[in-house]
């Protein structure tokens, strides 16, 4: 893998990054314009612990990739293994959230504005978590099987350019969600 690889991933991220554009400008459009509740500031509280796991997994996947280039199948897999992990605890954060939104605030996608464009960016963002988490677990079984060798550097670092979008998209969707919005 050369250039077009990198080509290849970079052209990816923009076209992610436009339709996560499209979200957020329609989050932010139809914010407040909800004429019932419940609104943001009523169920809203900000995910403090899933934004450090998941801004901290940027830093287990770099150590990752960077081990699998200088040689470090083992250390690679570990590693990623962290960074499946706090992805998890990421997701699992997102999942709690829904389900108290759902079956205690009554918020549903058809519920308001509010509840249609939030659960769609959320919903958008955590479907790209997921992507991530599957390339990143695959990572790490071939690390285990010893299918993965250092000449697959390049691959594995184009799944981590793929994590740390994952991640900025993550700190627009917290800003324009659960700080703007609120």
């Amino acid at each position: 893998m050369s250039s077009r690889g990198r080509v290849g991933m970079v052209c990816l991220i923009v076209a992610e990054a436009s339709l996560f554009a499209v979200f957020v400008v329609a989050y932010l459009f139809y914010l407040g314009k909800s004429l019932t509740g419940p609104f943001p500031s009523d169920v809203l509280s900000v995910p403090v612990l899933g934004t450090v796991c998941l801004l901290s997994s940027s830093v287990t996947v770099a150590v990752g990739a960077r081990a699998l280039a200088r040689g470090g199948v083992g250390r690679c897999g570990g590693w990623f293994l962290v960074t499946v992990l706090l992805g998890a605890v990421f997701l699992a954060g997102t999942a709690a959230e829904w389900s108290r939104l759902i079956m205690r605030e009554g918020l549903t996608v058809s519920t308001n504005l509010f509840g249609t464009t939030y659960y769609a960016l959320v919903g958008l963002h955590a479907s790209h978590v997921v992507v991530g988490l599957v390339m990143l677990a695959l990572i790490t079984v071939f690390s285990w099987s010893r299918a993965l060798r250092p000449v697959h550097a390049e691959r594995v670092e184009l799944v981590s350019w793929y994590w740390h979008f994952v991640d900025g998209v993550w700190v627009v969707v917290l800003t324009v969600v659960y700080v703007i919005g609120r």
